[in-house]
């Protein structure tokens, strides 16, 4: 079973040793990338995206540690967007997207085979373009020859996952313009704060018991974790915990939304990985204390469940409170059921403040949670060896 060294997260230069790329440094930048990405946004000329109209449409190229920008996106415009957005992680670029359409490609090296490729065959078909990533790339190469938008993510961006709001806030500035979602130009200082507040509280110098996302790395370490949301903005934040604790952290996650999440989450209840192991609530005989590694085995994790929590709805609706109650309900099970339950409740703001929120402490705990478990949060060798041999087969890496 997999076990956490607390003093290696509490202690600064065991810290600054086992972060060898200064993740959790990169990740404290969030709030000043926001700031940054507003400056190079305007002076990219953001506003002249589509060339100034309604597109009939928005497709979205992002994978890997990009691809929750489109997932942002597609959350902020369902509601009530004039036009419909998509996603697409690669070619073939579907056959109704043309010169009416708008086509956003995002890679933070700006090299990613899928973005590229989709930027360029939009190119070609002479639809609107705005991309983001580096400078000196194939995909500002692409923006330029269709005489689209190329917003720079400025220098020191090395990693996809640390680098979030330098890729999303262009997007996010492109939509309010567009009209397909609602995030005018005072909420981006609002985002850098909350984003800030989230650093100074889960700064490297803080201990354990008063760090939350050192507490929730420790109560997640010798767990199966599975990353709940309790509506479509916590569950994109699920899916990026998901993302997280297994690109960083190395720990297979599973995510979910709740009300539809909820049945087959539950169903986990009485299974193997909890103190019932598949006995049931009738049946559940609880950990035996007494059990011996060597004569019995090794212990093994147990299901941890991470609950996020959207702020409560104010004034308070029924959709809002039906939902708090269900989620009330799951947990009380899943205590009953002797899950490891760890809970995380946004604060009120606009909604890509909450989610700013939430995404942050996730990205900081299963930084943390590597650096506990002895694995480098930003290198993964197993990763390196597969874009290796894909590279001397000459095909696309993985994302």
């Amino acid at each position: 079973m997999p076990s956490l060294e607390e003093s290696w997260i509490d202690d600064p230069e065991e810290l600054r040793w086992r972060d060898s790329r200064d993740s959790l440094r990169s990740l404290a930048t969030a709030g000043a990338q926001v700031r940054e990405a507003v400056t190079l946004s305007r002076e990219a000329g953001v506003e002249r995206v589509a060339y100034g109209e309604r597109p009939r449409s928005v497709l979205v190229a992002a994978l890997g540690g990009s691809s929750v920008v489109a997932d942002v996106l597609e959350l902020l415009a369902e509601p009530g967007s004039p036009v419909p957005v998509t996603v697409r992680r690669n070619l073939p670029l579907p056959g109704w997207v043309g010169p009416l359409d708008l086509v956003i490609a995002v890679s933070l090296s700006g090299t990613a085979d899928g973005p590229v490729a989709i930027a360029r065959e939009a190119a070609r078909r002479g639809t609107a373009l705005l991309t983001v990533g580096a400078d000196d790339s194939p995909l500002a190469e692409a923006a330029h020859r269709a005489r689209g938008v190329h917003v720079s993510v400025g220098r020191g961006r090395t990693s996809s996952r640390t680098s979030l709001w330098s890729l999303l806030t262009p997007v996010l500035l492109a939509a309010d313009v567009l009209g397909l979602a609602d995030v005018p130009d005072a909420v981006f200082p609002q985002i850098a704060a909350r984003l800030d507040e989230q650093a100074e509280t889960c700064r490297p110098s803080s201990e354990s018991f008063v760090n939350p996302a050192k507490l929730m790395a420790v109560q997640l370490a010798e767990t199966v974790p599975v990353v709940l949301g309790d509506n479509p903005l916590t569950g994109v934040a699920a899916q990026r915990a998901a993302s997280m604790l297994a690109r960083t952290a190395r720990m297979p996650a599973t995510w979910g939304e709740l009300p539809d999440a909820a049945s087959q989450v539950v169903a986990c209840f009485d299974g193997p990985f909890t103190a019932g192991g598949g006995q049931g609530l009738a049946g559940r005989t609880g950990m035996d204390i007494f059990a011996d590694p060597f004569l019995d085995g090794p212990a093994q994790p147990s299901l941890g469940l991470l609950m996020l929590r959207d702020a409560p709805s104010d004034p308070p609706t029924p959709e809002g409170d039906e939902a708090a109650a269900l989620t009330d309900d799951l947990l009380a099970t899943a205590r009953q059921a002797d899950v490891r339950v760890v809970e995380s409740i946004a604060a009120p703001g606009h909604p890509v403040v909450r989610l700013a929120e939430h995404i942050a402490m996730v990205d900081f705990a299963s930084t943390y949670l590597a650096i506990g478990l002895g694995v480098d949060p930003a290198v993964s060798p197993h990763v390196a060896d597969l874009r290796d041999r894909r590279r001397g087969r000459g095909r696309p890496s993985a994302g």
